[in-house]
């Protein structure tokens, strides 16, 4: 017992001297702080809903406002408990969107004391950079989605207006957010890879025309909107990203 005392009150053990009772203990903190941090994120999200609500239908209404169909875009619930459930999940992804720092932070400190000096270097440009892509992914899916939504609606022909429910609407536009925050973290993987050894710059450079390939396909399958701006939007910037991750890894390599 007195050990234990000691342990906590004095300074944390290297990830060698501590028992897998102490790495368990480690993560339930960790775990409870990210908790913590996703519940306070999620209550903060789900009073200024209006505010999100009306940021997430700004796509919506732009669609609306260059075909002429409905200046109000409105969104129409069709039960009682919709508006509700609606509110509950935009809360919840707001609110993971919000603690991820907190969330990145824990994760950081329960992994840092197993790295070595040269991979700490390494870990904090990682962590920015998978943060940062993620947010440009779903800002450029945010700034696409007018357009899809506008050739969508175009599709159904003359004479048709879009009647659509919150669930819906807000289900896509997240989701199409969510997938193209996760597929602009391609960079960050194939940077990962040359550190670790596993490809080479030139490698990639030799197989850049399969990558090309498989990019433009991959964008087509995994595009929750199934449109081609949308599809664009997220095959151009992975094939950039595919070019500055050779560039990178050379300038790493020297």
């Amino acid at each position: 017992m007195a050990t234990l005392i000691r342990r906590q009150n004095g300074p944390r053990p290297s990830p060698d001297a501590m028992t897998l009772g102490e790495h368990l203990a480690e993560l339930r903190r960790r775990l409870a702080v990210s908790l913590a941090g996703f519940s306070v994120a999620t209550v903060v999200t789900y009073i200024v809903y209006p505010q999100v609500l009306t940021f997430l239908k700004h796509p919506y209404c732009a669609a609306l406002h260059v075909g002429n169909l409905n200046p109000k875009c409105a969104l129409v619930i069709q039960g009682p408990l919709d508006g509700f459930a609606i509110r509950l999940n935009v809360a919840a992804y707001g609110g993971l969107v919000l603690a991820s720092p907190i969330i990145l932070y824990e994760l950081w400190k329960f992994v840092t004391p197993g790295l070595k000096a040269n991979e700490r270097r390494y870990a904090v440009p990682f962590v920015v950079a998978t943060v940062g892509l993620f947010l440009l992914g779903a800002f450029v899916a945010y700034l696409t989605f007018p357009h899809a939504l506008n050739f969508l609606f175009s599709a159904s022909g003359p004479g048709v207006r879009p009647l659509i429910s919150p669930q819906k609407y807000l289900g896509l536009i997240m989701a199409l957010m969510a997938i193209f925050g996760l597929t602009f973290e391609f960079p960050v993987a194939l940077v990962g890879l040359e550190l670790a050894g596993a490809v080479t710059p030139a490698k990639l450079a030799k197989w850049r025309r399969i990558a090309i390939l498989v990019i433009v396909v991959v964008a087509a399958v995994i595009t929750p909107s199934s449109d081609p701006f949308s599809m664009l939007a997220m095959a151009l910037p992975m094939v950039l990203f595919y070019e500055a991750s050779i560039v990178l890894g050379k300038l790493i390599k020297r």
